[in-house]
Parts: C-alpha cells; sequence; structure tokens
C-alpha cells in the first residue's frame, strides 16, 4: 500500500470525544495548527439528534448507533492470564462510543468531582489502617496529583458544562443540601440543581431517617438557560427520558456539540477529519520522540500525518492500544511485574434493588434525565470507617430515574411470566408504580488484571486485538454485599409492596453480557515515576515527552464516581500545563 503523506501540524489529537475537544479548544488559543482525528463519522445536534428523530429507542438504545462497530473491531476477554481469550461479539457490558462527540453524546450526564482521598488513595490507606490492609496483589497507588491542584479545573469543566447541583463544601463551610464529604469549592454549581422527582424525595426522605445525607447528583443535564465560559448557550433540560446512549436534542446535556464545537469548529487553524482511524503513532529514530501518526481513511488509504505534537483522546482501551501498537512505553509482564502499559486495569461493581408500589403511588416513569435524582455518598471510599471490614472501597447509592422506555426500562416483580398476557398484564401493573435504587462502587487494581495485544485475533486492518484480563475479586465482592445490605435498609425504610435485590454473590465472575456501565479505567496510569506509571502528573508520556495521553487509561484505579468529571478536570489541567510550560520549553514536564 502506497502511503500518502500530508504537510506537517503542530498538534494532531487521536479522538474527538470531551478530552479531544478540550484540548482542541485550549491548543487552539495559542495560534498552533491543530488537527483532530476521529475514526467514527462527523455528528452535531442538529440534524444528528434532532426530535423525533433521536427518540429511537430500537436504533440507539438496543442496536447501539452511536456505539462501536464490534465486527471491525473489538477486544477480546478472559478471566484469568491461564485462560483462552475470545472475541467480545456484542457489546453488553460497556460501550465504547464511536464519532464525534464519542462518550461525551450518550452519557447520563452524572458530574462528579473526585474525593481528596480518592487522588491519594494509597497514602491515606496506609496513613489510616496501615499498609497491611492493602492485599496481596492489590496495585493501589496515588494519582501523582492532588484535589487542591485540580480544584480550579474541576470548576472550569462544570462551567463549560452548566453542571446542575448544590454545593455542599463551599470554601470549607459544610452546607445543608449537598454532599458534606466533597472536597471544598471555591464556587457554587453554575446552575441549580434539577427538579427533585417522587422516587429521589422518597428515597431522601427514608436515607435521611437513617441518618445519611441526602443531596441532588451533580447533574450536567442543564437545569435552567445558561451561557459558558466559550459564549455558547445551552438550554434547561425538559426530562424527557433520553440520555444514556442518546444524543440530546435539547441542548442541555453538556457534550462536545453543545457546549465547545460551535466556538471550535469556527477556528481557522483547527481541523477535523472524520472516518480516520489511526493505526499508529510513528517515532523518530531514537523512540523517544512521535513525529505524527499513520491513519487509514474512508477510502482504505495509509496516510501519514507528521506532527510536532500528539495528544491521544481516544476511549480509555483504544489509548491504551494504541500505545502497545506504536512501541510507547514497557508493556505490563504480570508474571514479573515490570512494565507499565496495559497495568491496572479496572472497571466498577454496581448492584441494585427494585421497588414496587400498590396503584396508589405514581412515580411516572417518562418524566427523567440521565442525572436526575437523589443521592447518598456516605458510603464511598473513605468516607466511612473501614476498620475490620475486610475490604476497601466504596460505593455511593442513588434513586435516579433517567426515563421510562418501553424496551430496557420495564422493571417487573420477580415470578412476573416474561411473555405473553402475563407479561403484558404485569407492565400494566407495575409501569407507574415502580422505581429503583442502586450502589455504583470503586475497583481496585490487580496484578492479574490487566491489557495487552492478543496474540491471535486481529482487526479489520490487520492489527492484534486488544486482550483484556479481568475478573472480580474477594475485594470487591465484600464491599458490594456490604454496601447492599445498608441499601436494602434503606429500601425497606421506604416501604415498597415488594422489592427485588440485584447484587453479586461471592463466587460471581465477571459476565460481559448485561450493561454495567461504560467506566473502564486503567492502563496508560498516571504517577509520580516511571517505574509504575505510563504518564506523569501532567499526564505527559515518561518515555515520549512530546505525547499526551487523556482520558480514563490514566485513572491508577476506577473511583465510584462516573469518570467524566475527573476526566474532563485532568484533560483542562494538562492543557494548562502544555500551555504555560511545556511550550515555552518542550520536553519532560517532570523529571524522572
Amino acid at each position: 500500500m502506497t502511503t500518502i503523506k500530508k504537510d506537517p501540524v503542530d498538534v494532531v489529537i487521536v479522538g474527538f470525544g470531551w478530552t479531544g475537544a478540550i484540548m482542541g479548544m485550549e491548543l487552539s488559543e495559542t495560534g498552533m495548527s491543530v488537527l483532530a482525528l476521529e475514526r467514527g463519522e462527523k455528528r452535531d445536534t442538529y440534524p444528528d439528534f434532532a426530535y423525533p428523530r433521536i427518540a429511537d429507542e430500537l436504533s440507539y438504545g438496543i442496536r447501539l448507533k452511536l456505539f462501536q462497530d464490534a465486527s471491525k473491531e473489538t477486544v477480546t476477554v478472559r478471566h484469568t492470564p491461564g485462560d483462552r481469550a475470545v472475541p467480545y461479539r456484542q457489546f453488553g457490558s460497556f460501550l465504547p462510543g464511536n464519532g464525534v462527540g464519542g462518550a461525551g453524546v450518550h452519557w447520563n450526564g452524572m458530574h462528579w468531582r473526585a474525593l481528596p482521598t480518592d487522588l491519594k488513595l494509597r497514602s491515606t490507606l496506609i496513613e489510616r489502617y496501615g499498609e497491611k490492609v492493602i492485599p496481596q496483589g492489590m496495585l493501589v497507588q496515588d494519582y501523582g496529583v492532588t484535589y487542591e491542584e485540580l480544584e480550579p479545573f474541576f470548576d472550569k469543566f462544570e462551567k463549560v458544562c452548566g453542571t446542575a447541583g448544590t454545593a455542599g463544601n463551599l470554601n470549607g463551610e459544610i452546607i445543608d443540601g449537598g454532599n458534606p464529604f466533597e472536597g471544598p469549592r471555591k464556587n457554587e454549581y453554575p446552575t441549580p440543581a434539577l427538579k427533585q422527582l417522587y422516587s429521589g424525595s422518597l428515597f431522601a426522605r427514608a436515607a435521611k431517617s437513617l441518618g445519611y445525607h441526602p443531596f441532588p447528583v451533580p447533574a450536567s443535564n442543564c437545569s435552567q438557560p445558561y451561557t459558558n465560559p466559550y459564549g455558547v448557550q445551552l438550554g434547561p433540560c425538559n426530562y424527557c427520558g433520553y440520555c444514556e446512549r442518546f444524543g440530546c436534542f435539547m441542548y442541555s446535556k453538556g457534550s462536545p456539540q453543545s457546549t465547545i464545537l460551535p466556538v471550535l469548529l469556527q477556528r481557522k487553524n483547527f481541523e477535523l477529519r472524520t472516518q480516520a482511524m489511526v493505526i499508529k503513532v510513528n517515532l523518530d529514530s531514537s523512540g523517544t520522540k512521535a513525529t505524527g501518526v499513520t491513519y487509514v481513511d474512508a477510502q482504505g488509504r495509509e496516510i501519514e500525518q507528521p506532527a510536532g505534537m500528539v495528544v491521544l483522546s481516544a476511549y480509555q482501551l483504544h489509548n491504551v492500544r494504541l500505545l502497545l501498537l506504536s512501541g510507547i512505553g514497557k508493556p505490563y509482564d504480570p508474571v514479573s511485574g515490570e512494565g507499565v502499559v496495559g497495568k491496572n486495569y479496572a472497571y466498577q461493581m454496581n448492584s441494585g434493588i427494585s421497588l414496587f408500589y400498590d396503584k396508589n403511588t405514581y412515580f411516572n416513569p417518562f418524566i427523567g434525565a440521565g442525572a436526575a435524582g437523589t443521592v447518598i455518598d456516605d458510603l464511598n471510599g473513605e468516607n466511612f470507617d473501614h476498620s475490620g471490614l475486610g475490604f476497601i472501597g466504596g460505593a455511593y447509592v442513588s434513586a435516579v430515574r433517567t426515563g421510562g422506555r418501553p424496551i430496557q426500562q420495564m422493571a417487573l416483580p420477580k415470578g412476573t411470566p416474561t411473555w405473553g398476557s402475563g407479561w403484558k398484564q404485569g407492565i400494566k401493573d407495575n409501569y407507574l408504580h415502580s422505581m429503583s435504587i442502586g450502589s455504583e462502587g470503586s475497583v481496585m487494581p490487580y496484578r492479574d488484571c490487566y491489557l495487552d495485544l492478543d496474540p491471535t485475533y486481529k482487526d479489520a486492518y490487520g492489527q492484534p486485538l486488544l486482550r483484556m484480563t479481568f475478573d472480580w475479586k474477594p475485594n470487591e465482592l465484600k464491599m458490594t454485599r456490604y454496601v447492599t445490605d445498608k441499601m436494602q435498609e434503606i429500601a425497606k425504610a421506604m416501604n415498597p409492596k415488594q422489592m427485588s435485590v440485584s447484587v453479586m454473590n461471592m463466587d460471581s465472575h465477571y459476565d460481559v453480557r448485561p450493561y454495567q456501565s461504560t467506566h473502564t479505567t486503567g492502563g496508560a496510569i498516571m504517577g509520580e515515576n516511571p517505574a509504575d506509571s505510563v504518564v506523569n502528573k501532567y499526564l505527559q508520556c515518561w518515555d515520549v515527552p512530546n505525547v499526551f495521553v487523556l482520558g480514563a487509561s490514566a485513572f491508577p484505579q476506577n473511583l465510584a464516581y462516573n469518570p467524566t468529571g475527573v476526566v474532563g478536570a485532568l484533560a483542562y489541567w494538562s492543557a494548562h500545563a502544555i500551555r504555560t510550560r511545556y511550550l515555552p520549553n518542550p520536553g519532560p514536564l517532570v523529571q524522572a
């Protein structure tokens, strides 16, 4: 195949979701030429998310129109290093996005900051409980960046998104009605919290009666008309119930399309190329400097794109795979424990309870939003004492009503027929009269949970697929059972007619079939030295300083929280370091 060589640019960005859009905005402001390469299609709020087209559950919710085509590229999956991995043919457990906006199009909008202790977890655990609390084979470590350093960038990302919420810790003062466990924030949320739904009110009342501290979910589902710092206008959420797996037709949910692209795409020094599948980061003869990337275009042509700086801002799994395919960093070896690329893959641990009421209790489930609900943080992270519990980590517990769509959102009591007239009667009896509460929990990293290149299977371009080795561990199974027991106490206080609990058993194995979350993390983790991390605190590659790797691939372990708020803040933090430190003096920002 003949390779076509393009004119060089100052910066090439690989992947154009949240982090790609943020980097495009921040770096184009310097006057540099910036090119973004997105392997999927071009999409915008109009016409792609226009109503009623977008309110099509079959196309978007079931057939996954906004997501990666597994017939062209997927991952292979196994539980242990001794198992044979097989390709993941139909996505279920997690849903990698595809196209302009990436996961920023189809997320629910839950917009969390990390807890201060989340970012220095290893240090906190050792200080509170001693090093022996960390089990053998658990690779938990600090991020290398503190909450205090990231606070201005958490604030900036919230302002870009018009995030709705109620502060719980304003400049060190604990505010009633907000999250009392959050790190101190300099400013209130940009817009007020979303309206309280009845399901959230019942949950809040019960949780408060048991001594917990309920507050509104922080939501990038804008609650009122708002103009962000870029001058882009957002509209108020109308609680249509079509957030996750869908684009927002109201310009309400924070996404690259609704917050950044209207300005960025007008800049003459910025270019976006879609249908551009990057297959390699090119290096010079020393292997310590990137010279650009190679990609395959929509016509199947191989294109070499020279660049002075390379920013990897694709989905977590794709960032890791591209590093491995490009020979950047030493691949992780679980036997020796050496190497860093692919290390510390983690996921999230969830549980749920469905509650069913009599016909005098109405929830109107069709009224909802991705982050419309009430939550408690008392059982998350280091917000409670873990002494003698036999696990570390935790979960937040919430009552969120994302909608009442007819295919995927039909909760029915146990014993209801799964088809026929009995099933129809069950829907009639319960659709308006049921709700759910759930927990979303942290997952720690382990020596034998990692990512590497599969030796057998290849993608449509002939390159090795990424191989995932992962299974649940006793720490997380103990954690989720502890949290779910507490959650059942809340559920009982809500006085349902009947309830159904879904939680992992101690002998449960990771199952790729049911959806759990798209919050996959690790593999290109950040840290304080190159012996145990791929990137430094500014998300700059230790081995190739003109390569920056953004996104949840940098997380050393997974938070209980949805990752987007942290991912966005880290992107702004990294961009600030590039603009103020790297561009004036290119080279390593942290000395190894």
